[in-house]
């Protein structure tokens, strides 16, 4: 757990240094939000189009072989990152540096439910995630920090150190292992989920500026839906898939993905909204965004640990129902903001937020990966970073769509009764951030009737619900 902590900090904490610093890097380099948040974008867009293919190579050559090359990939690519001169050659380094970064994740993930036993997952699941959670606690205030006292390119370099000390980890405790050294590589399905994922994300993240009617938009939107469909129908009749979803045969693994994928979409839109609103509306500078959001994210890495005891003594459900509603009232609350909402407001309910993303997040991922046999963790864990990925990249690209085209809508509609064009714009941008922060509330609300749903559905893999069942089954006779 030390090697994993380390790699899947380092993977977390490069995507969270770049959201608070993206008014930044739209200044440095004289771009547009649209433009520049490919920077975001771009980065977990390869992230989700090279998990599909993490399951073959982890199998093929070992998961600590893939880790370590991985860990050395993301190291070159923060390197090339701060060497940039462009906000395209920014934009490539990002891709590069997402693609090994998607290596990362689900090959971590993976490691935790081929080596750990059953009965230990829960708790190691959870201290994976809380590596995945204290990179979002101190990334913010590190970044706002380092921009501070120096410039955007040290958000690069940091990493540079972290990823040495990893693949030191990596080499000294993650024991070598394969599942499987006979695997085929289906390099139709691989080119067939990228375009299909590519084009899914050109659709979404130009939306606004293309036309959410106009043929390029829907013509894109077409071609992904096909591809991927046409992909998932080949891999469901191969013996050997890129991806095997047959994972979904498992309903308990089914309704984890669709709750997963419901607090990806939420979890993207607060990460993004809440920085754009304290440094383009209120005008707060980087270092003080990020210490608003600091006891928030704070509080979300110190209660994680605590989940996977919380999954054993009182079950999944219980803490996705609790989760989801604390983060559908508090996401409620963060749509009614003003130009001048105090920063304690903010922060009060964006740590209520957290909290309940805590409460929910890792017990919905542990409920479905602890109920796939070994053999298939590592396609189990591949869906769950394409899915989570390709949905964050994809709900970043539309939340800024949409927040580019509700913007325009309230600038026509406040005209009239705001003189100052400074204002006029804050006033605009604050609506618009509130309507997308209000859909994010009817998406999350979207998760309660899954989580019944899993709850009815019992994990036979599990030894601990195995003993719980068979008590229920010996009370009942």
């Amino acid at each position: 757990m030390f090697a994993i902590f380390f790699g899947n900090f380092l993977a977390v904490l490069s995507t969270n240094t770049i959201n608070i610093a993206l008014p930044v890097l739209m200044k440095h380099f004289h771009t547009d939000l649209l433009t520049i948040q490919w920077v975001l974008t771009g980065f977990m867009l390869a992230t989700g189009i090279i998990a599909p293919a993490v399951a073959y190579f982890g199998n093929r050559f070992s998961t600590k072989r893939l880790y370590l090359v991985a860990l050395g990939g993301f190291v070159i690519c923060s390197v090339l990152c701060a060497l940039s001169w462009s906000e395209g050659s920014l934009i490539v380094s990002r891709v590069l540096q997402g693609a090994f970064s998607g290596i990362i994740m689900p090959t971590t993930m993976t490691i935790v439910y081929q080596v750990i036993p059953k009965e230990r997952q829960a708790l190691g699941i959870s201290l994976w995630s809380l590596s995945a959670m204290v990179a979002p606690a101190v990334g913010p205030t590190l970044a706002g920090w380092i921009v501070h006292v120096g410039d955007w390119h040290w958000l690069f370099w940091i990493n540079v150190p972290i990823g040495l000390i990893a693949m030191v980890a990596v080499v000294r405790f993650i024991p070598m292992y394969r599942i499987s050294e006979k695997a085929w590589f289906d390099r139709i399905g691989f080119v067939s989920v990228m375009l299909g994922s590519l084009s899914l994300l050109l659709a979404f993240g130009n939306g606004a500026r293309w036309g959410w009617a106009s043929w390029q938009t829907l013509g894109l939107i077409g071609v992904g839906i096909v591809i991927i469909a046409l992909f998932v129908r080949r891999s469901l009749k191969m013996e050997q898939p890129l991806l095997d979803f047959r994972v979904f045969r498992h309903m308990r693994y089914t309704f984890s993905m669709l709750l997963v994928s419901i607090l990806t979409i939420s979890l993207y839109a607060g990460a993004l909204l809440t920085p754009l609103f304290l440094q383009n509306v209120q005008g707060a500078s980087t270092l003080t965004s990020g210490l608003v959001l600091l006891p928030a994210s704070a509080l979300m890495a110190i209660i994680i640990p605590f989940t996977g005891r919380w999954y054993d003594r009182f079950g999944p459900v219980k803490l996705i129902f609790v989760g989801l509603l604390l983060m559908a009232f508090a996401t409620y609350e963060m749509s009614r903001l003003h130009v001048d909402t105090p920063h304690g407001y903010i922060t009060f309910w964006m740590a209520v937020r957290n909290v309940g993303i805590a409460l929910a997040n890792t017990p919905a991922m542990n409920a479905g990966m602890s109920a796939i046999p070994r053999e298939l963790s590592g396609y189990g864990s591949s869906i769950n970073s394409w899915l989570r990925q390709g949905l964050a990249s994809l709900s970043i690209g539309l939340f800024s769509s949409l927040l580019a085209a509700r913007t325009i809508t309230h600038l026509a509609e406040l005209k009239g009764s705001i003189s100052d064009p400074v204002l006029l714009q804050n006033a605009a941008f604050t609506l618009s951030i509130n309507d997308i922060n209000f859909i994010s509330v009817i998406m999350t609300l979207l998760g309660l009737p899954l989580v019944y749903f899993l709850g009815r559905t019992p994990n036979r893999n599990h030894p601990m619900e195995l003993q719980k069942s068979a008590s229920s089954v010996s009370a009942s006779s």
